[in-house]
């Protein structure tokens, strides 16, 4: 993935690019010798922008600071390969020799993807800071504009000229200089070899067209091959290829051109979780298609196994449209400009299905060995019919606006070091926690897992890798809640080295309910009383049990979709609900048992938006025993509670949750040898691979020699072949929380 190159020859050159195991290089040649930064930081996440600074000075005495590189803000400090050319030497970079931007050496090495607001500053080595910020709302880095002096050769590219494919226009220097470019091989005709995207890293509203980032096809769905051409173009694979958006709301609208026909299995539609990217889309119950070649139902419309005439065919060259409702389920399917069975998306009339649930993915099979090839669009190209009356592109523009655009005001992770005193820990939220569960990292000595919440209060604490009952910490552990974080106090004995041993370091993971606010609730037929924040879907629940079967008011006002639950004044296992696993079986977070079945723990009934059930289990309502509950409800943007399948795979599975989570909690629900629970989160691994698991069963230090996952803008990919988070067959509970968004998250 070539960004940009200065050449005399091809070992006499410089130049940035991503190199073939997805990380970021820059390589200096000259002389025989090569010079190399190359990160140990990962690149491929393809869902979201990437903001790169390269800031060069060959003066600088210190080689470190001759080239230093910048991702999204952040400098660069972990390299694999850190060699720094010579004081004051030349590079090929300002020179007379030839400069190409998406493309390094004189060969066909070419970038796959997209490029815009190109800066290059003559004679300053400059910081981020000039080229972006961190939006104020949600925290997000994004570029804005250059404003200062470009000097005698610098240049501004943002290729908003569109008009035809000269220096003038497409490769206009915007700068002042006139350092215009010329474009090689670039298309500005309508069509599928259309190169001049809208794709934009900050969505906008340009008066006529909602920009933003746009939906692609995801080669990180696990076994895809053949993505070409910024991820647009599917040439053949052997599993289908979902998009990189999964939406809940709205109506929308895309195209896919069949540009080379072939008679094996080339179809387009949707999909939802559960769906079977082996097999083509409308093969299962979990997705619909329009077959638009098959050596035997070309035209037909496809959902769980069936087809259905539409009495049309699809030849090479012809656009297959699809258009689909989120609140009403809908698809419809089109060709060539024409709706299919007399259908009407603008009116709501004659779908050919009308039971889509959601997130629903756009998805793609072209299942041949050779020769096919689609083309798809979502917008960021003209499309080649006018979408339907109130059906929009596939951008972050149009998505939702999420009702939590910063995820850490009501969840965080952060790490501390311990100084053995008094410490005051600081959230980035900057907002007051109710729940904390500390964690020490650095040694498995006094590293329980503890929580400390507002609802039981302050000193008790419950230890989630063990069956203890609540105990009062004193003066050492979590102190207080403050109006940005927690305070600890200091350490007196060996207990304390769980919170704040000096020189040990910690991760707090916190979560915001009622900012220590509590209300009695008579939702069910047990009183309980909540701390609840509906906002981020969270509350703590305590309550006395009755033995008999019985409800409790959790105060979400929907259903919760996780929950943790621990008795207090008895030893007892700690209990986990998860909506994957349902009301009928039973698993603990502090064992390493597979999810049984036990009509006990939940009474066999499902949680309401008013109140959670419980059975005659004595881990959950024995008589006159103490509970708190920690409970979850999944909101848009902000938190996610699912499954996936593993595949035993180090291209494992890719979930799609909707935003970039910040903590993820994972799980083998069905595996019949003991595993534990895994937690990994994004204040431990900054970037992308992440690999420092956690337990909450095991008093264990932090772990992570092989990549674990990738955590993405849009969800994350499990990159390990383990049975801790991916053995073949085997099912996956997860619970996640947000960084970001989708709607405003860029990659890592």
């Amino acid at each position: 993935m070539e960004l940009f190159d200065a050449r005399n020859t091809n070992t006499e050159q410089t130049g940035i690019l991503f190199w073939n195991d997805d990380t970021l290089v820059f390589r200096m040649e000259t002389g025989g010798t090569a010079y190399d930064l190359k990160t140990t930081q990962v690149f491929r996440d393809p869902s979201a922008w990437y903001h790169i600074v390269l800031a060069m000075d060959t003066t600088q005495a210190t080689a470190s600071n001759r080239t230093k590189l910048y991702v999204n803000g952040s400098q660069v400090t972990a390299f694999s390969t850190a060699s720094y050319f010579t004081q004051n030497a030349d590079t090929y970079i300002n020179s007379t020799n030839a400069h190409d931007l998406g493309r390094f050496g004189s060969g066909a090495n070419y970038l796959d993807g997209y490029m815009t607001e190109i800066n290059f500053i003559d004679g300053q080595q400059l910081t981020p800071a000039s080229f972006g910020q961190n939006n104020p709302a949600t925290g997000v880095w994004e570029p804005i504009r250059y404003g200062g002096s470009y000097g005698t050769n610098g240049f501004y590219l943002n290729f908003s000229d569109n008009s035809s494919n000269t220096a003038t226009t497409i490769g206009k220097d915007y700068s002042g200089n006139g350092n215009n470019w010329t474009p090689n091989n670039i298309s500005v005709t309508s069509g599928v070899t259309y190169d001049s995207m809208i794709d934009t890293p900050t969505p906008y509203d340009d008066g006529s067209t909602n920009r933003g980032n746009y939906c692609v096809l995801n080669p990180l769905t696990a076994g895809a091959t053949g993505c070409a051409n910024g991820n647009l173009t599917l040439n053949f694979n052997s599993n289908s290829v979902l998009s990189t958006f999964g939406v809940t709301s709205g109506k929308w609208y895309y195209e896919t051109t069949l540009t080379t026909q072939i008679t094996d299995q080339q179809v387009v539609g949707l999909s939802v979780n559960g769906f079977v990217i082996t097999t083509p889309v409308g093969n299962d119950v979990y997705s619909w298609g329009i077959i638009i070649q098959s050596n035997v139902s070309n035209g037909l419309a496809y959902h769980n196994g069936t087809t259905t005439s539409t009495g049309v065919t699809y030849t090479a060259g012809d656009v297959a449209m699809v258009a689909f409702d989120m609140a009403t389920g809908r698809i419809w399917f089109g060709k060539n400009g024409t709706w299919l069975n007399s259908g009407n998306p603008a009116t709501g009339t004659n779908p050919i299905y009308s039971n889509l649930s959601a997130p629903a993915y756009p998805t793609l099979s072209n299942r041949v060995n050779t020769g096919g090839v689609l083309n798809a669009n979502f917008g960021q190209r003209p499309f080649a019919y006018t979408p339907p009356s109130g059906f929009q592109a596939l951008n972050t523009f149009n998505l939702a606006a999420p009702t939590i655009v910063a995820g850490n005001v009501y969840m965080n992770a952060t790490t501390y070091t311990g100084t053995g005193s008094a410490l005051t820990v600081t959230n980035a939220g900057l907002t007051q926690p109710d729940m904390v569960w500390t964690k020490k990292r650095s040694s498995a000595t006094d590293s329980n897992n503890i929580i400390t919440d507002s609802v039981r209060g302050i000193p008790n604490i419950l230890i989630t890798n063990a069956v203890n009952t609540e105990a009062a910490i004193g003066t050492e552990g979590v102190q207080s809640f403050t109006s940005s974080g927690f305070t600890l106090g200091a350490r007196t004995s060996a207990t304390g080295d769980n919170f704040n041993a000096n020189g040990s370091t910690y991760v707090g993971w916190q979560w915001r309910a009622g900012a220590g606010t509590t209300a009695s609730n008579t939702s069910g037929s047990i009183t309980s009383t909540v701390s609840v924040n509906t906002t981020a879907g969270f509350s703590i629940v305590t309550y006395t049990g009755t033995g008999a079967n019985a409800t409790v008011g959790h105060g979400l006002g929907v259903a919760p979709s996780f929950m943790i639950i621990k008795r207090r004044n008895q030893a007892e296992d700690w209990s986990v609900y998860h909506s994957s696993l349902g009301a009928t079986q039973k698993i603990f977070l502090d064992l390493t048992n597979a999810a049984s079945a036990d009509a006990t723990m939940w009474n066999n009934t499902a949680p309401t938006t008013s109140v959670f059930s419980v059975g005659t289990n004595t881990a959950t309502n024995a008589s006159t025993g103490t509970y708190v509950a920690y409970c979850w409800a999944a909101v848009a943007g902000f938190s996610a509670f699912g499954s996936y399948t593993g595949n035993a795979s180090a291209d494992g599975p890719f979930v799609f949750c909707g935003f970039r989570p910040r903590w993820v909690l994972f799980r083998a629900s069905n595996l019949g040898s003991a595993e534990n629970w895994y937690i990994l989160d994004t204040s431990r691994n900054t970037y992308n691979a992440a690999n420092l698991g956690l337990f909450p069963n095991l008093n264990n230090a932090e772990g992570g020699t092989g990549v674990v996952a990738d955590i993405l803008s849009n969800g994350f990919k499990v990159r390990d072949s383990g049975t801790p988070l991916n053995a073949s067959g085997t099912t996956y509970i997860y619970a996640a929380f947000a960084e970001n968004p989708f709607k405003y998250a860029l990659a890592r």
